[in-house]
């Protein structure tokens, strides 16, 4: 058995986790890791027999969920992981913004994001970001990049879904999923009919006042 969150918004309208446990089975093919994800989900609808979930990453077989995957989506030309590393500062070097340039997965093993100490914050934009709140400048550059890459009609499929689940995402490892995101715009779609041109501070208020995890 294991355990991995599910994002949904509850009724005070946070964005919350739930903790879902399910059957999980070895192996690392993408065969593998897609029964994981139907595990996963099936799990969630026996807990929650009002769930429709959306597996939000590669390794789901939803199309609109596979289009959501960080590694798919683009914000400003660049692939967003690739956006999203580049834009790391540590206690001793970066922004490295040639990242821009690599693959997502190139860009994600670059031996400087372990070598240049402690992670202090990110700068995209000519915007500087803390670390805190925990999850904010992922959270935006990821928001930011769906609007640029998926069409109005995706974007409103969203509506469809009430849980959001990403199987790759271990919380035990690390603290941004694309799943919690998903959770957030299909909370704008709820509040504001869209997704609202937040600037930054606008977004962290946001974040501070609806998320919850």
């Amino acid at each position: 058995m294991a355990n991995r969150p599910a994002f949904c918004i509850s009724q005070k309208q946070n964005i919350i986790m739930k903790t879902i446990e399910f059957q999980w089975i070895s192996g690392m093919s993408l065969s593998q890791k897609q029964k994981n994800a139907d595990s996963l989900q099936m799990a969630l609808k026996r807990t929650f027999p009002e769930a429709n979930p959306l597996e939000v990453s590669t390794k789901g077989r939803n199309p609109l969920g596979i289009k959501l995957s960080a590694f798919n989506l683009k914000y400003q030309g660049y692939a967003l992981e690739c956006i999203y590393q580049s834009s790391k500062v540590f206690q001793y070097g970066g922004a490295y913004k040639d990242l821009l340039e690599k693959s997502p997965r190139e860009a994600k093993k670059d031996p400087r994001l372990r070598e240049s100490g402690a992670l202090k914050g990110f700068y995209h934009d000519g915007i500087t970001w803390a670390l805190e709140p925990k999850t904010a400048f992922y959270d935006y550059m990821y928001i930011q990049a769906v609007k640029e890459t998926l069409t109005p009609e995706e974007i409103e499929e969203i509506r469809n879904y009430n849980y959001f689940t990403d199987i790759e995402f271990n919380p035990q490892k690390s603290i941004n999923t694309q799943a919690r995101s998903i959770a957030e715009i299909r909370l704008m779609l709820e509040l504001y009919d869209k997704i609202p041109d937040f600037s930054k501070q606008e977004f962290i208020n946001f974040y501070c006042n609806y998320v919850t995890d």
